[in-house]
């Protein structure tokens, strides 16, 4: 029995060695948990992708043995940023295409187009990011130069909300559109019987289903790419509204193959093949992917003048905007979504369109609830109708970079009383007491500083207007973090395994280089990411 004495004690204390070995201890730092009482910490540990302990690094080091410390040099770490609301694919996908954010007139994005195109010499002309509002002439353009530079080849070019299109003649040819043409929830411009190229809102259907899908190539590239530029702004999940059944496939393949490593909360489109495919299959759920709601679009953009509004528009007469749907099918989407127990997702930026949704809601949902139905934007609501938000547990789901985006041409669209109805974040929050915040992109930029910033000093990136915009609908730095972290997590009914740095949840943080919860509000845009990891996995680091 003496002889084995020795080896029976080697085992022991290999055994006891296992039992607190852990992946990756993270030390140093300034730990905002975002628990449930909002506490701090200096470190945390890591195992099998999730957190197994946090609190103080003395303590931790003496229980486990990590093979990998990370010293975060006091910096400040906080949850994986989550985006509540974003187009991850379409932004990946307008990355190989012709840029048009940043110019500054007509002349600049037919000047833009005309150089992708030389690089990019076959097929249709895509662009997107055009605004008529940050130009010296705010109006709408037409299709003449491009239809003189491009007479063949066909040209769609996106405004910058998606609602949009500036298309030519070539493009108008191929998909048959004729001057006078009417569409329900859209609109074909036609001047003095001749077609401007302008296609508003479900009348750009008529020309993208003509385009020709991607490739598998450049979908995967859109993904990689995107994914990319997300991890480097601290994003770790992502919620894509609006996408076809058949992408779930590709997203899940990819991220099987380990390529595609941010994690998804996919919202699949208003359509009968989607109804049908979730409906049979039922919800698909894996640690990186959540596939369990439907984005429904009740109206269009303010800045389009798609929004539908209760009265018409201060700047064109006798014009409200429109509804995208009658409101009999919202009614009967609602019904059915609500009977096979998935979420409805709506978005609606008018007045009159977040009255008609929040109705239909409420006579499916009849009162207080857990089903998170979520309206996205609630942009415009007429006062009144905020209340119906809390009476109906209705998740306003915002991005507060519209706000300050939208703020110097909001007023002339919606005159100032109703503008006050407008971008309401904290009267919106204190309706339920959460809410979750996103970005909308690529209609806005992907960083999530800049929707921090703008939640609690809703001001822009030049840091106007001085005390800024509506300050009475600020939210506070504490429920901003929240919103883009525990609040989005529960938006997505993932709030038990993201969202926190918490035991047993996804090691999923980021460390950034100042501490947004101290910094001063100027600095606040400027706070860049350090690291970012998924599963304890570093995926990002700054060079």
């Amino acid at each position: 029995m003496k002889r084995f004495l020795p080896v029976l004690l080697l085992l022991l204390v290999a055994c006891k060695q296992k039992d607190y070995n852990a992946d990756l201890l993270v030390k140093n730092a300034v730990v905002y948990t975002v628990d449930d009482k909002f506490s701090t910490a200096d470190a945390f540990v890591v195992t099998a992708g999730k957190i197994v302990a946090v609190g103080r690094a003395d303590s931790l080091q003496e229980k486990y043995n990590a093979h990998e410390v990370v010293d975060a040099g006091g910096k400040a770490v906080y949850p994986g940023f989550i985006d509540a609301h974003a187009h991850f694919y379409e932004y990946g996908l307008g990355l190989q295409e012709a840029a048009l954010d940043d110019t500054k007139s007509w002349q600049e994005v037919v000047d833009s187009v005309q150089s992708f195109a030389a690089k990019n010499p076959e097929g249709w002309i895509v662009g997107r990011g055009w605004d008529q509002n940050k130009w010296k002439v705010k109006e709408f353009p037409n299709k003449a130069k491009l239809d003189s530079l491009f007479p063949a080849r066909p040209v769609i070019l996106s405004r910058i909300d998606g609602h949009a299109v500036m298309v030519n003649q070539a493009a108008l040819n191929l998909a048959g559109v004729k001057p006078g043409q009417t569409i329900i929830g859209g609109k074909i411009e036609t001047i003095n019987g001749k077609l401007t190229g302008l296609m508003i809102d479900n009348a750009e259907g008529i020309i993208t289903r003509k385009i020709p899908p991607p490739t598998e190539q450049v979908t995967q590239k859109a993904f990689m790419e995107a994914q990319q530029n997300c991890f480097a702004v601290g994003l770790t999940t992502v919620d894509d509204c609006g996408l076809p059944y058949t992408m779930v496939n590709t997203i899940a393949q990819l991220q099987h193959k380990g390529t595609l490593k941010m994690r998804m909360y996919v919202m699949l489109s208003d359509n009968a093949d989607n109804y049908d495919y979730l409906f049979k299959r039922g919800a698909y759920k894996t640690p990186s992917l959540n596939v369990r709601a439907f984005k429904v679009y009740a109206d269009g953009a303010l800045g389009s003048r798609g929004a539908c509004l209760l009265k018409p528009y201060a700047d064109q007469k006798n014009w409200s905007g429109f509804l995208l749907s009658q409101q009999k099918h919202y009614e009967e989407v609602a019904q059915k979504i609500a009977a096979h127990g998935f979420q409805m997702c709506t978005h609606a930026i008018g007045d009159s369109a977040n009255r008609v949704i929040l109705k239909v809601y409420a006579s499916v949902l009849k009162g207080k609830n857990d089903k998170r139905w979520r309206i996205e934007h609630s942009q415009i609501v007429a006062p009144e109708d905020v209340k119906l938000f809390g009476e109906y547990s209705v998740i306003p789901s915002v991005q507060p970079t519209h706000a300050t985006s939208d703020m110097n041409w909001a007023g002339t669209r919606l005159g100032k009383q109703r503008l006050k109805s407008g971008y309401a974040y904290k009267q919106l929050l204190d309706q339920n007491g959460w809410m979750p915040l996103g970005t909308d992109f690529p209609v806005e930029n992907i960083n999530p500083m800049y929707t921090f910033y703008a939640a609690v000093e809703r001001k822009d990136l030049k840091g106007l207007p001085e005390g800024g915009f509506q300050m009475e609908n600020a939210i506070s730095r504490k429920e901003a973090l929240q919103g883009m972290t525990i609040w989005a997590a529960k938006a997505n009914f993932e709030e038990k395994e993201k969202g926190s740095i918490e035991p047993g949840k996804f090691a999923d943080f980021v460390i950034l280089d100042d501490d947004i919860m101290k910094a001063n509000g100027s600095a606040l845009p400027k706070i860049k990411v350090l690291k970012t990891f998924i599963n304890g996995e570093q995926v990002y680091a700054k060079k």
